[in-house]
């Protein structure tokens, strides 16, 4: 079964840095594209970014390109969300996810067959 755990969240203020990790276990990952998702209170959950296990190859929304990476480490099974220049807007309860096939592109909720529990990230002064 797949496990997603997600950690490294926290409080930082605006114009700060936070990475966030996502240890994936219960299966070998090389089929698999895991994305994050973020949800900000009162709002739907969206899309952030999604990168291909075995490829590298990497999709940002809008809203965070140039200002977040999304990179995963092969060996230990772990993605993760570096974020830069963080802004209030940002704050959000942050998920990973992931789903079988090499496709990356901007992914909707249903698309997603696993999810982390979240972890929170709060940017504010």
């Amino acid at each position: 079964q797949v496990q997603l755990v997600e950690s490294g969240g926290g409080l930082v203020q605006p114009g700060g840095s936070l990475r966030l990790s996502c240890a994936a276990s219960g299966r070998t990952f090389n089929s698999y594209t895991m994305a994050w998702f973020r949800q900000a209170p009162g709002k739907e959950r969206e899309f952030v970014a999604a990168i291909a296990w075995r490829s590298s190859n990497t999709y940002y929304s809008e809203s965070v390109k140039g200002r977040f990476a999304i990179s995963r480490d092969y060996i230990k099974d772990t993605a993760y969300l570096q974020m830069n220049s963080l802004k209030p807007e940002d704050t959000a309860v942050y998920y990973c996810a992931a789903r079988s096939g090499y496709y990356v592109g901007k992914y909707a909720v249903d698309d997603m067959n696993h999810w982390g529990k979240g972890t929170l990230v709060t940017v504010s002064s």
